[in-house]
């Protein structure tokens, strides 16, 4: 395979996956990993990608994906997991949830219970209205039509005023030391105050981001309590969150 074509194959998987990781590229391209860390820096520099931790990452990965697009991405994952975060809930409790579609198919599934739900996304928000015991509070802001959800400063202000038992919210990328991070700066705002807000941060992502790094960070691992995702995950992953007194539900 010439230089050139290796370059397009590469770019090529990136944009079909979103991300990829050099290990991953290496038997892809029967190349070196070495090889392969030059040929992404190189397609970095002609914007083209952009690296990772580990990988690269589509340049339309630092962009918010369409709500309609994430709905259906790694969908059964998703609802497996929101169902084990439904679980988590107790009548009464103040809950936040994020502009995910994980937490949206949370609000979708979630009994008519006493709740309390503070939430910055429009669809949750009109998911939950149906149910006649859940109390809704909207945050308001600045709208971000591709996440239907609110950010901005008005929406930080609306989070200072509340305190939650538990958060749920989901990111673009987990990485074992470099923490939680997002591909838009005031989305990653408006979940660290979030997380700020909360006795509990109960995280919601699927195995895929994992090793990953997008372009905002969120906050560190330490300030997360508990982890929900697939039975995809590396099980020495598992249990490097176990060590750190992350409690980690595999479904």
């Amino acid at each position: 395979m010439l230089v050139a074509e290796r370059y397009e194959k590469i770019v090529q998987l990136v944009m079909d996956r979103g991300s990829i990781r050099v290990s991953e590229l290496s038997e892809l391209c029967e190349v070196t990993e070495e090889t392969i860390r030059r040929d992404l820096d190189r397609l970095e520099q002609a914007g083209r990608l952009r690296r990772s931790h580990g990988g690269a990452v589509s340049v339309k990965e630092q962009q918010e994906i369409p709500y309609t697009e994430r709905e259906v991405i790694r969908a059964e994952e998703k609802k497996r997991i929101a169902r084990a975060a439904i679980k988590l809930i107790a009548p009464k409790e103040r809950i936040l949830l994020d502009a995910s579609s994980t937490a949206w198919y949370m609000a979708s599934s979630v009994p008519d219970i006493p709740l309390t739900v503070l939430t910055n996304s429009i669809k949750v928000s009109t998911e939950l209205s149906h149910k006649e015991k859940i109390e809704v509070i909207s945050t308001g802001g600045i709208l971000a039509q591709r996440s239907l959800s609110f950010v901005g400063p008005l929406a930080e202000r609306s989070l200072d005023a509340y305190h939650v038992d538990k958060v749920f919210l989901s990111c673009k990328g987990v990485h074992l030391e470099r923490g939680i991070s997002e591909s838009n700066e005031l989305q990653a705002r408006v979940k660290s105050k979030m997380i700020g807000m909360a006795d509990e941060v109960i995280l919601l992502v699927d195995s895929s981001k994992f090793g990953m790094q997008a372009f905002t960070h969120v906050a560190e691992l330490s300030q997360v309590h508990t982890v929900i995702t697939d039975r995809r995950l590396p099980e020495a992953v598992a249990s490097e969150l176990r060590e750190r007194s992350i409690k980690v539900h595999m479904v």
